[in-house]
């Protein structure tokens, strides 16, 4: 298996009715420790190829992690993973989950390849198809010419791409990512990002990636979750976003009458224009340089053009404000 190549993926193939089912839904999901609420009442239904579980330090990520692979039981609500209740199906729960934890949890005197291989086995694999899958899955993150070499050894990138590795050995339905990207330079980062996208383009593979990094869920994820002080401020769907999302111009002009921003509106864009700037919403299918064209056509000069679009970094900021 290259690095190009697809994900390591079990050998059974999904029926129909699994694949239907949401990957995540949560019921009330509430999680307290002693008298401090961590998590509060979180509901919401998610089924992308790729989920982004985003908020600040302490917001309660890596507490929903640990709740739906049963570390932590809630003390109301409950949750379904790939059609499975954390409740009463935990033990199929975690043979159909990869996890990659933010913090490592090596055997530093013991080489990757023993290592991995351990942990697919404790996954359920046979001896001989574990010490497989572990070269693969090392081969895979880019690891093969070290996988002999003790963990101790190895550089926190190289950690990083071990945790990617025992994560995907057995062949999960759905991996599980917290903060994949902390510590890693910019090169490392990139191909942490590229190897996720390849986890998510196995048609039989899930995702979640758990960050306060906007970027890395902006690069990776269809759906973002967004929590705050244990409760889910916003949801959005990626996808849809980025195909609806709105464009906003602002024009500084010299020379434009009422004509210019009627013959705008004609386009079906939205516009305002106040003393010498013109503020707009594109609408589909206008582009800037339609506007440029008007403007060519009525003699009106723009000085200044500013065009952006909502981000990720937008949504977030306005989830905070809530």
């Amino acid at each position: 298996m290259s690095t190009e190549a697809t994900a390591i993926s079990a050998d059974v193939e999904p029926s129909p009715a699994v694949a239907a089912k949401p990957v995540i839904d949560l019921q009330g999901v509430s999680v307290r420790f002693g008298q401090r609420d961590i998590l509060q009442n979180l509901t919401c239904t998610l089924s992308g190829k790729s989920i982004g579980l985003l908020g600040p330090n302490g917001a309660g990520k890596t507490t929903l992690i640990n709740t739906l692979l049963g570390f932590y039981k809630p003390v109301s609500g409950t949750a379904q993973i790939l059609g499975h209740d954390i409740h009463s199906d935990l033990k199929t729960i975690r043979s159909l989950v990869g996890y990659m934890p933010e913090n490592d949890a090596f055997i530093s005197k013991m080489s990757a390849v023993s290592f991995i291989r351990m942990l697919a086995e404790l996954s359920g694999l046979p001896s001989e198809a574990a010490l497989e899958r572990a070269h693969e899955a090392l081969f895979f993150v880019g690891l093969s010419e070290a996988r002999y070499r003790k963990l101790g050894t190895y550089s926190l990138g190289m950690k990083q791409m071990a945790k990617l590795a025992q994560a995907i050995v057995h062949g999960p339905r759905l991996v599980i990512l917290d903060e994949p990207t902390n510590g890693l330079d910019p090169v490392a980062r990139q191909r942490m990002v590229r190897l996720i996208r390849e986890i998510r383009s196995d048609p039989e593979m899930h995702v979640v990636v758990c960050s306060h990094l906007l970027r890395d869920v902006e690069d990776c994820c269809e759906e973002v979750l967004i929590l705050k002080q244990g409760r889910i401020v916003h949801y959005s769907n990626l996808e849809a976003e980025r195909r609806a999302n709105r464009r906003f111009l602002e024009l500084e002009i010299y020379g434009a009458n009422g004509d210019f921003a009627e013959a705008v509106e004609r386009l079906g864009c939205e516009c305002a224009i106040t003393a010498n700037r013109l503020k707009m919403v594109l609408a589909d299918g206008v582009e800037i340089r339609d506007i440029y064209g008007l403007a060519a056509e009525r003699d009106v000069r723009i000085r200044r053009l500013n065009f952006r679009r909502d981000t990720l970094e937008d949504i977030f900021l306005r989830a905070m404000e809530t």
